[in-house]
């Protein structure tokens, strides 16, 4: 075993490396105190609470289909037009993109900046069609 890990070190890091990047976003998910719902949770969320959908991929994905009523604001332009959220600051705000990375990083840019319930829709789009919820384009 220890030979083969020397004559191919660089399988090994490849390894290594895939490893992390699968491990990455729970263990960020995680230590960021952003909890992470289901398409289920959202729902409810969107229905007793007032809670608000903020999509943060480009718009050209988010006008490929998106969550009715959702709020296209890109990962990228979050921190500039945060202040168009400040309506929602006691509400809970609910984070997608189209796996739930980017959205985990948008809602930590919220949480910063003092938003209260930011939530993280776990597996994004893809879970949420994956329980045959409707989209709009």
């Amino acid at each position: 075993m220890e030979s083969f890990v020397i004559a191919h070190w660089y399988l090994f890091l490849a390894l290594v490396i895939v490893i992390a990047a699968l491990i990455a976003p729970s263990v960020m998910n995680a230590a960021s105190g952003i909890p992470r719902i289901t398409p289920t949770e959202a729902v409810q969320l969107i229905n007793h609470q007032g809670g608000i959908v903020i999509d943060v991929r480009e718009a050209s994905e988010f006008k490929s289909g998106h969550i009715a009523r959702a709020v296209n604001i890109p990962l990228g332009e979050m921190k500039t037009r945060a202040q168009e959220l400040k309506k929602y600051k006691d509400k809970p705000v609910i984070f997608c993109c189209a796996s739930g990375a980017r959205s985990a990083r948008a809602a930590g840019v919220l949480r910063q900046q003092g938003f209260g319930k930011p939530h993280n829709l776990a597996g994004g789009l893809h879970a949420w069609q994956s329980q045959n919820l409707p989209l709009e384009s």
